[in-house]
């Protein structure tokens, strides 16, 4: 294997695992304390219709459009979260790599990139 191939393959490790951690982090902070407040927001505004008598044709899509916009909400805010990990994850990690390519101990790509990953999930 050349030395051109080892860097794209550590380049791809690196993308993945990356990748991987970010969707960690992602499903984490998916909800946050806008969302939920919304949420709430149609909730009350359903028994609000409720209470007053409202037709169930005007509740049912009120209460419909207000959970497609929660689930809307939602997912923007995890893709958002998920480029932004995503970026910050690749950095780090490129960071490190270079960080262990100037110490001469380490013999392969390889061996600086498990070095690397294993620092990093420390």
């Amino acid at each position: 294997m050349t030395e051109t191939e080892e860097k794209e393959q550590t380049v791809q490790e690196i993308e993945k695992l990356a990748a991987q951690r970010a969707k960690q982090r992602t499903h984490a902070a998916r909800w946050n304390l806008d969302i939920a407040i919304f949420a709430f927001a149609i909730l009350a505004v359903v028994i609000i219709l409720g209470f007053q008598k409202v037709g169930i044709e005007i509740v049912a899509p009120v209460a419909v459009l207000g959970l497609a916009l929660v689930w809307l909400c939602g997912w923007w805010q995890a893709r958002k979260l998920y480029r932004q990990f995503h970026d910050e994850e690749l950095f780090m990690l490129r960071r490190e790599l270079k960080k262990t390519e100037t110490k001469p101990e380490e013999t392969t790509i390889e061996e600086m990139v498990q070095k690397a990953i294993r620092e990093r999930l420390k």
